[in-house]
């Protein structure tokens, strides 16, 4: 199976807000960058209880023989570059994308954990430019990753696994040219080097940069970490929708940092991305999305449109920032027509109208079940309720006053607020809510002709 698809969501993760709109040093957003996947260098963890070491997946799957397990570590590896060209930050942080590949099959999958220390190394770039020297300098990276297998009990032949990555980058590893142990980095050889028996060191032997601030110590982070497991002679089960049988098992799973999904088309279950970022089963990036815009909160045509709209000055600045701003910029600006009307929306699954004897009405225009005039037993605009021995129904006034069980913070603002019943409503299960609009809103009427309205059950309201 090919795993380009998995790669392209995983690219998603990878670069999620790695910068943000506007696309330029300068603004507020992008002056605190790295939220997502950090895994700190020990000392700093420890030092900061906000930030952590370690991301580990652990998921529930069967298998049918001798099961083989390929993991796929991915991160960034910042690398801070200071330059003096006009328009560019002083100092800015790019990234280094990094993999470590590490393969765990048969016996050495079960016991206590096949460990597997990896090293990236650091250096050093100097780029000749007409306003001066570009540098680009990486600090040396290590770390371990973890993959154990535990049988489970029960008939259906399945083991809960376990997979860890943990930064163990220590003193003097921060160097550009500090040795790194050998390491399963792809594309990456590395000189040897012990790996010491402990992986948190002494933090008072650790350079001042590693205690500093969140700053200094991203160089010696793993950033946006993440891991794409294969699994051959087996299957994953699904965290989010387990089976019945093993739903206990999934329940008992401890993910810290990450969570593993089914990935790949759907049906496949030989595939799991663990990420940061809470992502449902067989993920996809949309066909209509022609790049990256780094920002999977905001709508692609929204953001593209805003990004044309950019002056000729911020779009300098936002090039000069990054090369990765400068070819988003680049590619929005080559945008035609077509792609831009992909981005405002599409249609999938749709096969047209089907035809009348294939239709719920059975082409009888009658109202289907599931439409609320086909029940005449109920009515919201004549409906009534009990409420404090006063029936209440539409056109009445009452007091709000929310109750405890509300997950909802903006409730407070409603306390005591007088409201115009709008309509009794009925729910699934036939208890009875008010639909309300409060009295004192201006877009009172606006909100009843869109159906807009807030809901309350009858033990939150009293007769006004």
């Amino acid at each position: 199976m090919s795993l380009d698809d998995v790669r392209r969501v995983a690219d998603a993760v990878l670069y999620e807000g790695y910068i943000l709109y506007p696309y330029r040093a300068s603004a507020q957003k992008n002056r605190s960058r790295w939220q997502f996947g950090v895994l700190m260098p020990p000392a700093y963890a420890a030092a900061d209880p906000s930030e952590t070491t370690t991301a580990r997946a652990e998921c529930v799957f069967t298998r049918d023989g001798e099961p083989s397990v390929d993991v796929v570590v991915r991160f960034l590896q910042v690398q801070r570059r200071t330059c003096p060209g006009p328009g560019a930050p002083d100092t800015w942080d790019e990234a280094v994308e990094r993999e470590v590949s590490v393969t765990v099959a048969g016996a050495a999958l079960f016991g206590d954990g096949t460990p597997t220390p990896f090293g990236i190394p650091g250096g050093e770039e100097h780029e000749a430019t007409a306003d001066g020297d570009v540098i680009r300098v990486r600090r040396a990276l290590r770390g371990v990753v973890t993959v154990r297998a535990t049988e489970l009990p029960g008939p259906w032949q399945a083991a809960r696994l376990t997979v860890g990555v943990t930064n163990q980058t220590a003193a003097g590893l921060g160097a550009p040219d500090s040795p790194v142990p050998d390491s399963p980095v792809q594309d990456s050889p590395v000189p040897d080097s012990p790996v010491p028996d402990s992986p948190v060191p002494d933090s008072a032997v650790l350079d001042s940069a590693v205690l500093g601030s969140r700053a200094q110590a991203l160089p010696a982070a793993l950033v946006a970490a993440h891991m794409i497991i294969t699994i051959s002679g087996g299957a994953f089960v699904s965290m989010t929708d387990p089976p019945e049988w093993a739903a206990p098992a999934v329940s008992e799973c401890d993910n810290a940092g990450c969570w593993p999904v089914l990935a790949g088309p759907p049906g496949e279950r030989n595939v799991l991305l663990a990420s940061p970022i809470i992502l449902p089963d067989h993920p996809e990036v949309a066909r209509e999305s022609p790049g990256e815009l780094y920002d999977g909160t905001e709508i692609d045509e929204i953001l593209t449109l805003r990004t044309l709209a950019l002056t000729d000055e911020e779009k300098a600045a936002a090039r000069a920032t990054d090369p990765r701003a400068a070819a988003l910029i680049d590619r929005v600006e080559s945008l035609d027509g077509a792609a831009l009307q992909r981005l405002h929306g599409t249609m999938r699954g749709w096969q047209g109208s089907p035809p009348a004897e294939a239709r719920e009405d059975g082409g009888t225009g009658e109202v289907p079940w599931w439409d609320p005039e086909a029940d005449q037993s109920v009515s919201p605009s004549t409906d009534s309720v009990l409420v404090a021995g006063q029936r209440l129904a539409r056109g009445n006034l009452v007091t709000l006053r929310p109750g405890a069980r509300r997950a909802d913070a903006q409730d407070m603002f409603l306390v005591g607020r007088t409201a115009l019943v709008e309509a009794v409503l009925l729910d699934v299960d036939d208890q009875p809510y008010l639909a309300v609009t409060l009295t004192d809103d201006p877009a009172a009427d606006l909100h009843a002709a869109h159906g807009r309205f807030l809901y309350f059950s009858p033990d939150e309201v009293e007769p006004a």
